[in-house]
């Protein structure tokens, strides 16, 4: 089938997880996609093409984008879904290492959207999708650098969104729990280890786990992703699987000292 005429869809972090359950999702949703990976990597079904994209370099972000547009034309929906994880005391980590994780997670995204942008106004439509994480509306003990970048990143789209209407631009949060990927897995250790975090460290360590391997599937994540992009009047949050939306109505209503007893128990940390 030709893919002249699709319309197009660019997805960073797309080798794996849901990243790559996000590509394949449009794909089969009638998109043309392209996909990027920091190295190269085959494409995982047919319809996407992969390239080199890191998301931390500008230059590298321009000849992605570059390429997209000289093989397709246009770009009508661009997902920003790569990022990193960091589980520890927000002091274990030195200030090099929250700049490093904010480059991926906020700037990363501020790079992408920044170089896609005139090509949407040009068009006078196009979709911006952010993978954002409940750790964008919740606290995160012990993720306290990771849930700071969630927090960014919303504050960020959702302002944003306000700003592109006017140009046919459309900007969501997709905003998922637990879900089973290699997040945790590849995610970085602290570069600054003190003992006096040891057990809060491994317990929240063993809740991720625990519940990344009882989490959504990254296609129900890929599935809300597919519905930003298509729905006539989009959302600006999107909540996958029921224990986001659980978490969604628990912090809006739920009294604020209740809500954090909750939250220490989840987590195995002392009341």
């Amino acid at each position: 089938m030709s893919s002249e005429g699709l319309p197009v869809a660019l997805v960073t972090g797309a080798a794996a997880g849901i990243g790559k359950a996000t590509a394949e999702a449009l794909a089969r949703a009638g998109y043309r996609v392209f996909g990027t990976s920091r190295r190269a990597t085959a494409a995982p079904a047919p319809g996407i093409t992969m390239l080199v994209c890191d998301v931390t370099d500008d230059e590298s972000v321009r000849r992605a984008v570059r390429e997209v547009v000289a093989r397709a034309g246009r770009i009508d929906v661009l997902v920003n879904n790569a990022g990193r994880s960091l589980i520890g005391g927000a002091e274990e980590s030195s200030l090099e290492q929250a700049r490093s994780l904010f480059d991926v997670n906020v700037f990363g995204i501020l790079r992408m959207t920044n170089e896609v942008l005139p090509i949407m106004r040009n068009q006078g439509k196009g979709r911006i999708i952010n993978i954002s994480s409940v750790a964008g509306f919740l606290p995160g003990p012990f993720t306290a650098l990771y849930t700071s970048t969630k927090h960014a990143v919303e504050g960020y789209s959702e302002s944003l969104d306000h700003e592109l209407r006017t140009f046919g631009i459309r900007v969501s949060l997709v905003e998922p729990a637990f879900t089973r990927t290699a997040l945790e897995e590849n995610g970085e250790r602290p570069d600054r280890i003190s003992s006096v975090y040891d057990s809060g460290r491994s317990a929240v360590s063993s809740v991720w786990r625990n519940s990344i391997a009882a989490g959504d599937p990254a296609e129900a994540v890929a599935a809300k992703v597919v519905q930003a992009a298509t729905e006539r009047s989009p959302r600006i949050r999107y909540t996958p699987g029921k224990t986001a939306s659980r978490l969604r109505f628990m912090r809006r209503f739920i009294p604020e000292r209740t809500f954090e007893k909750g939250l220490r128990k989840q987590m195995h940390l002392s009341a």
